[in-house]
C-alpha cells in the first residue's frame, strides 16, 4: 500500500517511563520515506537477488533513525573464495599461537 515496514527489530523500551507510555519492543514500525524513495526501493527489490538491509540505527531526540541500503547476495564462487580465506586466516592464527 505504498508503505515500508520494519519487521523483527528489537528496540528496547524506555527505563524511566511507566508501562502505559512504553512500547512493545518487537512491534512492526512504519518507515517514513518520500514516495519517490519507496518507488525506487520497490523497483530495486523486484530485481533478482536484491534486498533492503538496515545498515545502522541511532537515536536523535525522540526519533529513531535508520540508515538502509540495497544489497545483493553472493554468488557460489564468491562464497567459496570467502570460505577459503576464512580457512587460511584460521590456520595462520593457530600457527601463531603455537
Amino acid at each position: 500500500d505504498g508503505e515500508i515496514l520494519l519487521l523483527n527489530v528489537h528496540i528496547s523500551p524506555h527505563k524511566n517511563v511507566g508501562s502505559f507510555f512504553n512500547h512493545d519492543p518487537l512491534r512492526n514500525r512504519k518507515l517514513l520515506l518520500h514516495k519517490k524513495e519507496i518507488i525506487k526501493l520497490k523497483y530495486n527489490t523486484e530485481k533478482k537477488g536484491l534486498t533492503i538491509i538496515p545498515l545502522s540505527i541511532y537515536l536523535k531526540g525522540s526519533w529513531i533513525k535508520l540508515t538502509i541500503g540495497i544489497g545483493k547476495g553472493k554468488k557460489l564462487h564468491d562464497k567459496r573464495q570467502a570460505d577459503k580465506q576464512k580457512d587460511i586466516r584460521r590456520e595462520i592464527k593457530t600457527a601463531l599461537k603455537r
